[in-house]
């Protein structure tokens, strides 16, 4: 398997975010990792081209591991991929829903789908991932327990789907960022673009409100901004944005100018095309 052409993810054949290396890249050979680091790894040693990495989903809301992963892995985002879920229940010959007593996935899967699971008084028990789950429980072959992963799983590892559609809701997407260990921004010209990147804040008081300001002034739309704490402290925050625009429009770079004078980092993690899907879910 060429570097050149490998294309990495985490979890195992048959998981969601294979599907979506396949939908992206459907010529590049996709390769499974068994975490996030080891992907990371493999995009950074040059024995993968690019990575697909799972950021959030509009159920189950963000991936936590990827936040603290970015913004040390060297890394850069050159593109983004929206991935409509769909998952299915699977066990092995023979069960039903009547035999099934618990199922297994990964904490995301469960989450998407936690209304449906509990409606059918299902216990759930958190697994690595998805596709991993439903071959544990072709191996198990045990009637009473079940795996959540997509349909495609099922056939894969011989199981029987005794239910589609378990997302709690049919907008159920899940947001990619596609990496890659050498920047491929984005030219201005290439708008709609996203600019993702991450910061910290002086300790100093309405540090945020003054450095979020200069993006209301400068009319620049921010559709993302999530904090999380860094260093096992409760007073270092870090901060994970996405902008629309480019940093080279004035106005971007003006309030990021703004934002980096009350911020003691800023880190950009990439310029790349907003995704079509963006659009189509904003509406006229």
């Amino acid at each position: 398997m060429s570097a050149d052409n490998t294309i990495v993810y985490q979890g195992e054949p048959g998981a969601n975010s294979q599907i979506a290396c396949s939908e992206v890249y459907p010529d590049m050979q996709a390769r499974a990792c068994a975490t996030f680091e080891e992907a990371f790894a493999a995009i950074a040693d040059g024995d993968a081209r690019l990575g697909m990495i799972p950021i959030e989903n509009s159920l189950a809301g963000r991936v936590a591991d990827i936040h603290h992963l970015l913004p040390d892995s060297g890394l850069y985002i050159i593109g983004e991929h929206f991935l409509r879920i769909r998952f299915a229940l699977m066990a092995p010959k023979g069960a039903t829903l009547e035999t099934v007593k618990s199922v297994q996935s990964h904490v995301m899967a469960l989450g998407q789908c936690r209304k449906t699971l509990q409606a059918l008084g299902l216990f759930s028990e958190v697994a690595a991932d998805t596709a991993g789950s439903a071959r544990q429980v072709a191996e198990r072959g045990d009637i009473t327990h079940a795996a959540l992963a997509a349909p495609a799983a099922a056939e894969m590892y011989g199981l029987d789907i005794l239910r589609t559609d378990m997302e709690d809701a049919d907008h159920n997407t899940t947001r990619f960022l596609i990496m890659a260990a050498e920047p491929d921004d984005a030219t201005p010209e290439e708008e709609p673009v996203i600019t993702s990147f991450v910061f910290r804040v002086r300790n100093v008081p309405a540090a945020l409100y003054k450095a979020m300001g200069g993006f209301a002034t400068n009319g620049v739309n921010m559709t993302k901004l999530e904090s999380y704490q860094v260093s096992g402290s409760f007073n270092a925050t870090q901060f994970y944005a996405d902008i629309e625009g480019h940093p080279d429009r004035r106005n971007v770079r003006l309030a990021l100018e703004e934002l980096q004078f009350f911020c003691s980092e800023l880190k950009i993690l990439g310029i790349y095309p907003a995704n079509k899907y963006r659009a189509e879910i904003a509406g006229p």
